[in-house]
């Protein structure tokens, strides 16, 4: 089990670009980090769903903690385009989780389901157990204390889809500094089927900001998370060719 640490009482502070402003971020006074190291932080940094814990808040002030690592993510041309839609309102959160559910229950009918079985007895048992964990997570999203989601903004919608690439690196990059503070994550994107409901619900431009990722953010039962099974590298490196 990962062991906390105390973190640096000092201000967390962004140097920005030459000649740019510093944004000075205030840590929670008593909060730990997990006593990870680097490649630990990488390779258990997992998708949480039935280990989120649904009832305890997450402070404000840590969310900014995490969104202030997110923004040290490239970031193309050095322009800052990544959005951040934090949702705390309970009716915003299951309206949300309303419009994720339907739209897993189309990807739950469908033959890219991660539960469909193959016939391989090994990849179906492991399959089986991700496939229960999604659903959970199809069923619970609106009821998680904290729903985040990673956009970027353009002049237009054409300029904010193409510069999605923007946000992706700086919710990897929430999403383990996240980890870091005993969060618990979920990477999905399936809610962009229904990307013009939820920027209704939520008061998000549609003509010139586009969503990417969707994300439950939650405390989490245990901090014990393990790195996943995974190919060797050999078999997906391609040297000087394909």
């Amino acid at each position: 089990m990962a062991v906390p640490r105390p973190l640096n009482r000092h201000r967390l502070r962004s140097r920005g670009p030459p000649g740019g402003c510093s944004t000075p971020v205030n840590r929670l006074v008593g909060m730990t980090l997990l006593d990870l190291t680097s490649d630990q932080l990488l390779s258990t940094t997992r998708a949480v769903r039935k280990r989120l814990d649904f009832t305890r808040p997450v402070p404000d002030d840590l969310v900014r903690e995490c969104v202030a690592m997110a923004l040290q993510a490239p970031s193309g041309s050095n322009v800052v385009t990544m959005r951040f839609v934090v949702v705390r309102d309970e009716e915003k959160r299951r309206a949300i989780g309303e419009v994720y559910r339907q739209v897993y229950a189309m990807y739950k009918a469908s033959p890219g389901y991660a539960g469909r079985l193959t016939g391989d007895a090994e990849r179906d048992r492991i399959q089986g157990r991700v496939a229960s964990s999604a659903d959970y997570l199809g069923e619970h999203m609106g009821e998680a204390p904290v729903l985040v989601i990673g956009c970027n903004e353009g002049a237009d919608r054409a300029s904010a889809g193409a510069g999605l690439g923007n946000i992706l690196p700086g919710m990897w990059s929430f999403m383990l500094a996240a980890r870091a503070r005993g969060l618990g994550t979920s990477w999905t994107s399936m809610h962009v089927a229904r990307e013009r409901d939820v920027a209704e619900i939520l008061g998000i431009p549609y003509d010139t900001v586009a969503q990417a990722v969707l994300t439950p953010l939650a405390y989490t039962n245990g901090t014990d998370f393990r790195p996943a099974g995974r190919p060797n590298p050999d078999q997906v490196i391609h040297w000087d060719t394909w």
